[in-house]
C-alpha cells in the first residue's frame, strides 16, 4: 500500500501559478503511474494528467494542456502538478492518486483505474 500527501495549495489570483506536491511512502513509489484529478463543488471528479511510472510519458486533459505540467522526482517519491496561467474554473479540490497496474489502459482518465488517493488540497482562483 502507498500513502499519498498533498501539499501546495492555496488562493491565487487569476494568471497566477501554484505548484502542487503528491508525497508518497509505504510501497516502492516507482512501481505506480501516478495521477492527478480534480473535483469542484457539485460535479464529479474530473482528469487533471498522468505521468508515467518511468516519468517519460505525460497525458494531459484539453483543459490543462498548455497550462499545467506534471513531473515526478523518483528521488523523493514526489509528483508534482505546475499549474500556470490560472482560471477561476480552475477552482476545485485536487488529488493525486497512483496506478499500480503494470499494462497500459485507455481508461487512464478514470477514477477507477487508481488504487490509492490523496486527501486532496484546494486551490481556489479568484477573479
Amino acid at each position: 500500500q502507498v500513502q499519498l500527501v498533498e501539499s501546495g495549495g492555496g488562493l491565487v489570483q487569476a494568471g497566477g501559478s501554484l505548484r502542487l506536491s503528491c508525497a508518497a511512502s509505504g510501497r516502492t513509489f516507482n512501481n505506480y503511474a501516478m495521477g492527478w484529478f480534480r473535483q469542484a463543488p457539485g460535479k464529479e471528479r474530473e482528469f487533471v494528467g498522468r505521468i508515467s511510472r518511468s516519468g517519460g510519458r505525460t497525458y494531459y486533459a484539453d483543459s490543462a494542456k498548455g497550462r499545467f505540467t506534471i513531473s515526478r522526482d523518483r528521488a523523493k517519491d514526489t509528483v508534482y502538478l505546475q499549474m500556470n496561467s490560472l482560471k477561476p474554473e480552475d477552482t476545485a479540490v485536487y488529488y493525486c492518486a497512483a496506478d499500480s497496474s503494470t499494462t497500459w489502459s485507455s481508461d487512464y482518465n478514470l477514477p477507477r483505474t487508481y488504487d490509492y488517493w490523496g486527501q486532496g488540497t484546494q486551490v481556489t482562483v479568484s477573479s
